[in-house]
């Protein structure tokens, strides 16, 4: 195991608290790195805390590590090293569409999905698929068959799948129904592929030089990697790769309600509308909201463990509230998963 203190960086600085000053225990640096040595932490790679918009501490350990699916080995990690977000993607391409939604750039959310598919006409010919819109792929109740619950290394798994069609939004589309649209949540990385076309086509832009234009260079953010499926599309659902401290300022801006130094990055009504509770989950216990995809079911269970290569679901910003040491209005930025990772009120826990 190692352990250390990562450098100030020119793009990445945050002004710097203690624990003692942020309202933490004195030790709490040091009581991390004795679980982890313990082995109570499995491939925890990087934790970055924020407490009010400054740096209380950070660690960087060593790992097993993979870029999408491929093994990078065994590497030691710092500040510098930039992780899979797998299913964080997801919510980052929900805080897009906001900010597209706000431009004029992207279909308003009761707007049929078709209607922005017009090479797809035999399907805009069944009337069932021209009722799934832009907010049923939000909240992911698109009613159609989609199943994630196999391995990402299975090609029946629906999102491997998509990657392997040679058209993926006509695989995603044509699914057959399960139910109608907007009645049940159902994981769908399909989902956010859609989104992420949605902006495409809206602004003239790839998602990755929109998110780059409205978000990422705004926050400082100048070491980003989005990775593209075999078909040359970038994967929304799954394929950003981002540094610990940068995935963080993503945390912050939400928690400043989508300002960053003075400038309004998303509209306050976007991330009010995103965590409204849109429906009652049927697998565990956890409420779908409207925005964003950030939703999971699995994300219910504070005790739950995503996994290191399936990602963290898509759950970028957590608030249910849990018994614990950690004072509101902290930013805990793990990667890459595979560890407990708890929230609370006015809290991001960044996976």
């Amino acid at each position: 195991m190692s352990q250390l203190s990562a450098p100030a960086l020119s793009q990445s600085a945050w002004e710097k608290a203690t624990p003692a000053e942020a309202g933490f225990q004195t030790d709490v640096a040091e009581r991390l790195d004795a679980a982890m040595k313990a082995g109570s932490l499995k491939n925890l790679h990087a934790v970055v805390v924020i407490r009010n918009g400054k740096l209380v501490f950070e660690r960087y350990y060593d790992g097993i590590d993979e870029r999408w699916g491929q093994s990078l080995g065994y590497l030691l990690f710092d500040a510098e090293t930039k992780h899979d977000l797998r299913s964080v993607s997801k919510s980052i391409v929900g805080l897009l569409y906001g900010i597209a939604l706000d431009a004029g750039q992207a279909p308003a959310l009761d707007a049929p999905i078709l209607d922005s598919f017009p090479e797809y006409k035999d399907l805009a010919a069944d009337p069932a698929r021209l009722r799934m819109t832009v907010a049923d792929a939000l909240t992911m109740r698109l009613g159609t068959e989609w199943n994630e619950e196999l391995p990402y290394d299975n090609p029946q798994n629906s999102e491997i799948a998509m990657e392997l069609a040679p058209d993926r939004y006509r695989f995603i589309l044509e699914r057959p129904f399960v139910i109608e649209p907007g009645r049940q949540w159902d994981y769908n990385g399909g989902a956010t592929a859609l989104l992420a076309a949605l902006i495409e086509r809206g602004s003239g832009q790839s998602v990755f030089d929109f998110a780059r234009e409205k978000l990422f260079t705004p926050l400082g953010i100048d070491d980003v990697e989005w990775i593209k499926g075999n078909d040359g599309a970038f994967a929304a659902a799954s394929g950003l790769r981002m540094r610990p401290r940068d995935v963080a300022k993503v945390g912050q801006v939400v928690l400043d309600r989508g300002q960053w130094e003075g400038k309004v990055l998303i509209s306050e009504d976007w991330l009010k509308a995103a965590f409204t509770p849109a429906q009652r989950s049927t697998t565990g216990s956890n409420t779908v909201t409207n925005g964003g995809s950030v939703s999971c079911a699995k994300a219910a269970n504070p005790g739950w463990r995503p996994s290191a290569t399936a990602g963290s679901a898509s759950l970028l910003f957590r608030a249910w509230t849990s018994q614990s040491s950690s004072p509101p209005g902290t930013i805990i930025s793990q990667t890459p998963g595979n560890c407990r990772c708890r929230s609370w009120p006015n809290t991001s826990c960044l996976l």
